[in-house]
């Protein structure tokens, strides 16, 4: 997708590995290094190193997100962190946002703060802000 010549994307990046269908409603802990495309609801802390997609119909309900890329054009209850985060014209953020690059859709929705960083770390463990320069 969009990377600088001089990054290298953690493994799995920018794809797709798993998906929670429309219909299907989720509790829990997501982690890991894969990417997951949410149609359903999920409601729950997550952790990615990927890729995470909140389709039109998917509802995520979280104290946080963190993953190297969030898109959403569902709706998202909580706090994300990620290197990158797009908000679709359908999407609906309830939330504060810290990411080094943002990008909306006209018709997007944002209750909360935007904090632009450098470089956003989202190794899991790590809160927002720490080890940032």
């Amino acid at each position: 997708m969009f990377r600088r010549k001089d990054e290298t994307p953690a493994e799995g990046a920018d794809r797709v590995d798993s998906v929670i269908g429309a219909g299907l409603a989720l509790k829990g802990t997501l982690t890991g290094t894969g990417g997951i495309r949410i149609e359903g609801a999920f409601e729950g802390d997550v952790e990615l190193l990927g890729l995470v997609v909140v389709g039109e119909q998917g509802r995520v309900t979280c104290r946080h997100l963190k993953a190297g890329t969030v898109v959403v054009a569902g709706s998202v209850r909580g706090d994300i962190t990620a290197q990158r985060v797009e908000i679709m014209r359908t999407g609906r953020v309830w939330g504060n946002v810290v990411t080094a690059a943002f990008s909306t859709e006209e018709g997007a929705f944002l209750r909360g703060q935007i904090t632009m960083e450098e470089k956003v770390d989202v190794e899991p463990g790590l809160q927002a802000g720490e080890g940032n320069a």
